[in-house]
């Protein structure tokens, strides 16, 4: 895995592409992010450029970093960029990472675009990185969020109280959700089996 941050990661199908974020993506995902109900339920807080410009620097720093690989999400049916994801806390030690850190354009949430890049992210990491466990979590009031992981399977594990701090100072509990490789055949054939 020594050259997985050096490698132009694009992972695709007929409805979306993941391409390695970098600069040339800012102004098109800034617009997106200049949509405040993205960020209801995340840690952050962005409601300006320079708000964005931070958040969009620190996804890079975190790739040089070695921690995290994110993306920027290309709708090819819509022809046009839709939002951000990543696979984060990444530790091939033991064989794990986290796939989040994703938003997309309010209008093309519920459309089908999700559940190809989870269907590309999880291919990826179990496939052809050989991953044993794969990690997603969420705002324990996010409901439609924890919704969707379990309708694509993912297992829920458990809640982390106190977890992290809003941006208004609020406490936030995590809800943990897993997939592991022993799991990723069935899934895959159970639940995306339109996607390959």
């Amino acid at each position: 895995m020594s050259n997985f941050f050096e490698t132009g990661i694009i992972l695709e199908n007929e409805k979306a592409r993941l391409e390695p974020l970098q600069e040339s993506h800012f102004e098109a995902l800034n617009e997106i992010a200049m949509n405040n109900e993205l960020w209801k339920f995340t840690s952050v807080n962005i409601k300006s450029r320079a708000d964005f410009r931070k958040y969009f620097n620190e996804a890079l720093s975190e790739k040089e970093k070695r921690n995290a690989y994110p993306f920027a999400i290309f709708d090819k049916q819509e022809n046009r960029y839709g939002g951000c994801t990543r696979f984060g806390n990444i530790s091939f030690e033991h064989k794990r990472m986290e796939i989040g850190w994703t938003w997309y354009h309010p209008q093309l949430q519920r459309t089908g675009l999700n559940r190809n890049c989870k269907f590309l992210l999880l291919s990826y990491a179990f496939e052809t990185i050989d991953l044993n466990r794969v990690e997603l979590k969420t705002s324990h009031t996010n409901l439609r969020s924890q919704n969707a992981m379990e309708q694509i399977g993912a297992v829920k594990e458990g809640i982390l109280r106190k977890h992290m701090i809003n941006p208004d100072g609020s406490l936030r509990d995590s809800v943990i959700y897993s997939f592991i490789k022993e799991e990723w055949p069935e899934i895959k054939q159970r639940i995306f089996k339109n996607y390959f």
